[in-house]
């Protein structure tokens, strides 16, 4: 039987062995740049549906839009690192920026669904993974 083996480049095994010192530093960096992309497809689709199709003129004030942001990223419960995007709380009317949200996504009696976020999700998937391999390989490249 045929045996084969290869010599790792030290430049490379360096920047390996740099990188598992580093993880914790990186990965917050590659997920949010993977959460900017989805945000910026949220808020387009958002900015599309609010008061778009209605039978009386919009009374939109752009706050939901405003709030529309990104946590920094975390550890969760099971260990794994995420990001959140989302909408800040309290609006300055009392009412709850995820209730709006949650009308126009799945919508009420007498106002149909406007979806935003599923269509965001679904569609920003691929340039999220690619935005976050492309930052990937520059932090590693930085090491």
């Amino acid at each position: 039987m045929a045996k084969g083996s290869f010599k790792m480049p030290e430049e490379f095994l360096l920047k390996v062995s740099t990188l598992a010192n580093k993880t914790d530093e990186i990965i917050p960096i590659v997920l949010q740049e993977g959460g900017e992309v989805v945000k910026a497809r949220v808020k387009s689709n958002l900015q599309a549906v609010v008061g778009s199709n209605t039978k009386i003129e919009s009374r939109s004030t752009g706050e939901l839009v405003g709030a529309l942001g990104i946590t920094p990223a975390g550890v969760d419960r099971k260990g794994d690192y995420n990001v959140k995007v989302g909408f800040d709380e309290p609006r300055s009317d009392g009412l709850s920026n995820a209730m709006l949200a949650n009308i126009l996504e799945y919508g009420k009696a007498g106002q149909p669904p406007q979806p935003f976020l599923k269509p965001a999700k679904n569609a920003s998937r691929r340039a999220c993974i690619k935005a976050m391999e492309q930052k990937l390989d520059q932090e590693i490249n930085k090491l």
